[in-house]
């Protein structure tokens, strides 16, 4: 499982202040709903181990999930919510680029076509199925099209 950081993160990564999308592919494979809150509380070398380590195989995925919930536990004091895992998630098909990826780069004069898509690697493609849902700010949407090789540098960067 893909342990980078991308570039567009650099602002936070370093202070693991807002949750790497490292973490955030293992949250949704593991099904745990994990607030803000709840990640700022935990001690940055425990934010940093749970970003970066296994969560592929369905036991890595246990043991991850198992671990992260007992340190919520202990630090926050209740267990974080949790949810069902997703099932066929659109970032996990190379075939096909999600219509909210495409909806999102048109809007911007870009495309991702699907070869582009398909070479791109799980945690790319699920940075930028993250970066386009519908009704949040996407200031990140470019820049990680920029830096996955999808879009010419920006001229106003």
């Amino acid at each position: 499982m893909d342990t980078q950081f991308f570039g567009f993160e650099s602002d936070f990564v370093d202070s693991m202040r807002c949750i790497p999308m490292a973490a955030r592919l293992r949250l949704d494979r593991t099904g745990v709903k994990l607030k803000l809150n709840e990640w700022s509380k935990l001690a940055p070398e425990l934010r940093m181990a749970l970003a970066q380590s296994p969560c592929g195989s369905p036991a890595e995925r246990e043991q991850w999930k198992s671990f992260l919930v007992g340190l919520v536990q202990q630090t926050c004091g209740s267990a974080p919510s949790l949810m069902p895992e997703p099932i066929a998630e659109a970032w996990e098909d190379r075939g096909t680029v999600p219509e909210q990826v495409s909806e999102q780069a048109r809007s911007l004069g870009l495309a991702v076509d699907s070869a582009a898509w398909a070479a791109l690697t799980p945690l790319q493609r699920f940075a930028l199925v993250k970066l386009s849902r519908p009704g949040h700010e996407n200031r990140n949407f470019r820049p990680a099209m920029e830096e996955f090789g999808l879009a010419p540098a920006d001229p106003g960067d």
